[in-house]
């Protein structure tokens, strides 16, 4: 079964692309987006569609598309590593900070004027936030799995409240407004540019994940059945959480804080492939681009002519996921 469902995911992934960007105020056709698509590769000397139609496709939609899908397979990638990783089936880059901390770090490097660089401070931000998390857990007495999402809960509030106290004093106008859309987790707007930084980050960073499967099986063990076995934990570990620190970092400057994405999709396939990484992970970033590519599409088509921000609808439809993940974790436990 697993070898078919790879390719049928991709199949589909491939048909949602091409059906979401027909959805929209302007009826597009999908004949239409390959006319647009072939003409600006060259292979149609003339687009039969007409200017508007051309941009709001090219211009607008595509990018926007293949932004969510890079989005939501970093996201999912990032929640099945944390997972693994602390042994704790409430990690996600949200609950544990990461999202925050990034957030915190890309509005902190915008108001320095440092603007391009808002993914590098992303980055460190959302490393820093994880670090702290952990040591607070660690202090506590253990980084267990309700240890670590209790500290990682208080450096998402902390960081939370700093990067609103810097909107609050710095932002403006319709900047105010845009940062805001931006911290609920928002694409609109999304560039070409926004969808080559999230390919170029799962191309960077996938990879490293990705060639991790085995060795993640065995941290299911422990640290000490997983060195048994030959695997240089500590250098895995901070590999791996760096790797997931980069991709998180990345997105969340691309989209801002978008939660439960990592929660909710390494669960939903977990439950339906089982929990082996080397299948899970690459299954696991396929569900999360086709679950972030609707949800987006959902929040830009229900209301329109009004967008909702991304992160609205990921929260309400993660919220009660958690909530009986929490209960189930804490039957089993």
């Amino acid at each position: 079964m697993t070898r078919l469902t790879l390719p049928a995911l991709s199949l589909l992934v491939f048909l949602s692309a091409v059906i979401a960007v027909t959805l929209g105020p302007a009826d597009i056709t999908p004949g239409e987006v390959w006319s647009v698509i072939l003409h600006h590769f060259g292979l149609l000397p003339e687009s039969p569609v007409s200017r508007l139609r051309d941009a709001i496709v090219w211009e607008l939609r595509l990018p926007r598309v293949f932004t969510a899908l890079g989005v939501g397979a970093g996201l999912a990638l990032s929640g099945t590593v944390m997972q693994a990783l602390t042994r704790n089936p409430l990690a996600d880059p949200y609950l544990l900070g990461l999202s925050s901390g990034a957030a915190l770090g890309a509005v902190s490097f915008a108001l320095i004027g440092l603007t391009l660089l808002m993914p590098v401070g992303a980055f460190f931000g959302s490393l820093g936030a994880l670090a702290l998390a952990l040591l607070i857990a660690r202090l506590l007495g253990g980084a267990t799995p309700s240890r670590a999402i209790l500290a990682g809960i208080c450096i998402s509030a902390l960081a939370s409240a700093l990067t609103s106290l810097i909107i609050f004093w710095y932002a403006t106008g319709d900047s105010y407004r845009e940062i805001l859309s931006w911290l609920m987790g928002s694409l609109s707007g999304s560039l070409w540019a926004d969808a080559g930084l999230a390919a170029l980050a799962l191309i960077l960073c996938s990879p490293i994940i990705l060639l991790a499967g085995r060795p993640l099986d065995a941290f299911a063990f422990g640290d000490t059945a997983a060195a048994a076995l030959g695997i240089d934990v500590p250098r895995l570990r901070w590999t791996l959480l760096g790797a997931t620190a980069l991709l998180t970092g990345i997105m969340v400057a691309i989209g801002g804080a978008i939660g439960f994405v990592g929660l909710v999709v390494p669960h939903a396939v977990r439950l339906a492939l089982g929990s082996r990484h080397r299948i899970l992970l690459p299954h696991a970033m396929l569900v999360g681009a086709l679950f972030m590519l609707w949800t987006d599409t959902a929040a830009r088509t229900l209301f329109e002519p009004r967008e909702l921000p991304v992160g609205i609808i990921t929260a309400v439809i993660g919220a009660p996921i958690f909530l009986i993940i929490l209960l189930r974790y804490r039957r089993v436990t």
